[in-house]
């Protein structure tokens, strides 16, 4: 049996390291609060990565224009309904280190008051995060259970600026060495599937990230959704979309590659229906995981089997 799990998963599944952890059932609350992006309102770019959706890619986050509170309780009271447990405060739309720390201070500390929280989790840009904000970050680390998630995507330069990404892989290394230097844990997002990218692409994204001191990872699938610069670009010019069967195989390929202390804090994407041009296999979630499963059952593997061949 892989030696994080107590189940059939051969890979570190994010619900197996908080159990351990915390020895309990722990659930992650997405919320919006309503922030920008550098990549949005002109500092950096103006139309934001081609991919991202016009909520920012928070479609399972609350309302901006609701409080942070009521959209906190409104997904708690959803999930008490079939379990209980521990809460980890998830802002996911936009950026989320993207203000001034007043402002930052304001909104994190909102949730980490309410009963049963233990965390916080904030997704960003690396370019995002001001020395100040480190700081602040420093201090939250050490009351609370702390994870910041940088997007990547992906390595190579040339697709970095098809999809308008608007910062270099020097920025994300650096911003993850001045993470850690504060023993934060450092949470990574990759896209498999960007136009253009072979399968090699994507498995050279995963063995850099594999050399760098984080603690976990979020792979997804690219979708095409609605209302986006991605949806006209395949729509006047359509690329290749990976099929269920690529992608299962490219996701094993890389779980064989990582450590086996990184966390899989995701593995597949969550689009919603009336949002998606494509993949429509994506939907079927479920299935995707089960296949990835089956897979690696098939190979006799795990995650990390072949990790002599990615470290120096």
């Amino acid at each position: 049996m892989f030696l994080y799990s107590d189940s059939n998963k051969r890979y570190h599944t994010l619900d197996y390291f908080y159990k351990h952890k915390f020895g309990c059932k722990v659930f992650k609350i997405s919320l919006n609060g309503g922030f920008s992006c550098p990549n949005i309102d002109g500092t950096l770019g103006k139309n934001g990565c081609i991919y991202c959706s016009p909520l920012g890619s928070g479609e399972f986050a609350g309302r901006s224009c609701d409080d942070l509170i009521k959209q906190f309780n409104s997904v708690k009271e959803m999930m008490n309904k079939k379990w209980s447990g521990k809460y980890i405060g998830y802002f996911q739309a936009r950026t989320n280190t993207y203000a001034d720390v007043s402002v930052l201070r304001e909104k994190y500390e909102t949730i980490l008051a309410l009963p049963d929280v233990i965390g916080l989790s904030i997704a960003t840009r690396p370019d995002s995060i001001s020395d100040e904000c480190l700081e602040y970050l420093d201090d939250l680390n050490k009351r609370t259970f702390l994870t910041v998630e940088l997007g990547l995507q992906t390595i190579h330069e040339s697709t970095t600026k098809l999809i308008n990404r608007c910062h270099t892989l020097k920025c994300f290394d650096d911003m993850v060495k001045k993470l850690r230097e504060r023993n934060i844990n450092v949470v990574v997002h990759i896209i498999n599937g960007l136009p253009g990218e072979t399968h090699e692409m994507m498995l050279d994204t995963v063995r850099h990230i594999n050399k760098l001191d984080i603690q976990g990872v979020k792979i997804h699938m690219l979708h095409v959704v609605r209302n986006t610069l991605l949806a006209r670009m395949y729509i006047n010019n359509p690329f290749h979309i990976l099929t269920r069967d690529e992608y299962v195989n490219i996701v094993c390929d890389q779980l064989e590659l990582l450590r086996p202390e990184i966390v899989i804090n995701r593995i597949t994407g969550d689009p919603k229906k009336e949002d998606l041009i494509e993949p429509d296999w994506l939907l079927k979630k479920f299935c995707v995981l089960n296949e990835i499963d089956k897979e690696l059952v098939r190979r006799n593997s795990y995650q990390g089997k072949y990790i002599e061949k990615t470290t120096d």
